[in-house]
């Protein structure tokens, strides 16, 4: 079975997971553009089984989201690069979601996106991804 790995900018954490990930996705909700300063996230769905924290120490922040989940984002306590979230989200449960630009193989990010999460917030100067699954939330 295939291992990936990954980690923050300066080094301090990583992790790695086994197989293939259930779901890739960009992701437009209000939190997703504030954690990556940007207009959304691009994640990686990893079931939890699979995933392994491989150096450091991570922390984590929870908060309500703005549908009604905990969203909690797990970050390096050095560089503060965001890896990996969950959500208790019915539709999330039991997945890391890790943030593709962390994954150590640069080549994995031409793999086909499978949705686009909150996809009416995305803006309207972006272009829907060509076969992607366009849901109004997860």
């Amino acid at each position: 079975m295939a291992v990936t790995t990954g980690g923050c900018l300066c080094g301090a954490c990583a992790y790695s997971y086994e197989g293939n990930p259930a779901v890739r996705a960009l992701c437009y909700c209000g939190p997703c553009r504030k954690i990556s300063g940007g207009t959304n996230t691009v994640n990686v769905g990893v079931p939890e089984a699979n995933f392994s924290v491989t150096k450091g120490h991570p922390k984590s922040y929870a908060m309500q989201h703005q549908w009604g989940f905990t969203l909690s984002i797990f970050f390096c306590p050095e560089c503060a690069t965001v890896m990996w979230k969950t959500a208790t989200d019915a539709g999330l449960q039991g997945m890391k979601i890790v943030q593709a630009g962390t994954v150590s193989d640069v080549s994995q990010l031409n793999e086909k996106i499978d949705a686009e999460f909150y996809s009416p917030e995305r803006p309207s100067w972006l272009a829907p991804v060509e076969n992607a699954d366009q849901r109004e939330q997860f």
